[in-house]
């Protein structure tokens, strides 16, 4: 998208943002365009995921009204000496920007974030589309460095889920429970999830892109575009939820916890785990390479599962945690 349409696209968004009506012909006059050209703009943010309503004599109006990323409410409400947030309106993945510019040498600063309104691209574990509709949701990526390679990854992305989870208990006082190795829950449903990147030497410095996709609000037609139940943090809370805000307090928490990772390793957060664990002591089955069935016994120091079997206590490493048939 050329930079001229992405200033169409954000003056559009900002003049409809309160919610109100307003008619094709006002919004082509102060935008310089033709009314058909305006339509043009208003299918591709429906096509988007934002719930836009177009009625005959009255224009258009979004079906609530939203509050848009801003970068310099971000950063002037962060203070001095934090590191750097940069909004996107519409890109393809947040931890695809984020490597690009860690590779170009743009981004050095620890705890650097990119946001982004909308992604075309947006990706979870194993290559799985995630599903990114624009104004509703946060997609996050923070770039952190583990200076022992590789290997100092183990329990990485649960600490990650700790972060979300203290987040949104302190902020929206929310119930919210981790599914081990990268899910956030609430009820049972999934709000959250977490995909880390790394790139580097075993045993030398590791890049780590962290990145993070939480559902706030969900247009009407999320349910044609996600295949298994969901739920979101509006859902739970009585709170208003002010993305900015958010994104500032969600980057305060994960530079926090991940400095304390980065020096002790996850050996101390290993009981907070366990406490929000979302199926400690349940039945579940594990799928890898292969199936396994026991009872799951939270996690060790390492941040590998503990399934209680038959047999022993077997620490498992890698996987994704069924309960269906299990409970």
């Amino acid at each position: 998208m050329s930079k001229s349409s992405l200033i169409i696209i954000r003056t559009l968004l900002s003049r409809l943002s309160n919610g109100e009506f307003c008619s094709g012909q006002i919004l082509a006059d102060e935008l310089g365009v033709s009314r058909t050209a305006v339509a043009n703009y208003i299918n591709q943010l429906q096509q988007l995921g934002l719930d836009i309503y177009s009625v005959r004599g009255r224009g258009y109006c979004f079906a609530a009204a939203i509050t848009l990323l801003d970068a310099a409410q971000i950063n002037i409400a962060q203070g001095a000496k934090r590191p750097q947030v940069l909004v996107h309106e519409i890109t393809d993945s947040t931890n695809s920007q984020l490597q690009q510019r860690i590779k170009a040498g743009l981004i050095t600063e620890l705890g650097a974030t990119i946001v982004a309104e909308a992604q075309t691209a947006g990706r979870g574990r194993r290559g799985r589309n995630w599903y990114s509709p624009f104004g509703t949701n946060l997609y996050f990526s923070m770039y952190w460095r583990l200076a022992h390679g590789m290997q100092a990854a183990m329990g990485l992305s649960l600490v990650v889920g700790l972060a979300i989870v203290r987040t949104l208990r302190q902020h929206y006082g929310v119930d919210a429970k981790l599914k081990w190795p990268n899910d956030v829950y609430i009820n049972e449903q999934k709000v959250a999830g977490i995909l880390v990147e790394l790139s580097g030497q075993v045993d030398a410095d590791c890049d780590a892109i962290i990145g993070i996709g939480l559902n706030i609000h969900m247009p009407s037609t999320a349910t044609d575009n996600i295949d298994q139940p969901f739920t979101t943090l509006s859902q739970h809370t009585t709170e208003s939820i002010n993305r900015n805000q958010l994104i500032i307090n969600l980057q305060t928490e994960l530079i926090a916890i991940l400095t304390e990772f980065s020096q002790s390793g996850f050996s101390c957060f290993v009981s907070e785990f366990n406490k929000v664990n979302q199926y400690q002591d349940q039945a579940i089955k594990v799928i890898s390479t292969t199936e396994k069935v026991g009872i799951c016994r939270g996690v060790d120091k390492q941040g590998a599962l503990l399934l209680e079997t038959t047999h022993a206590i077997e620490p498992i490493y890698g996987g994704e945690i069924s309960v269906r048939g299990h409970q």
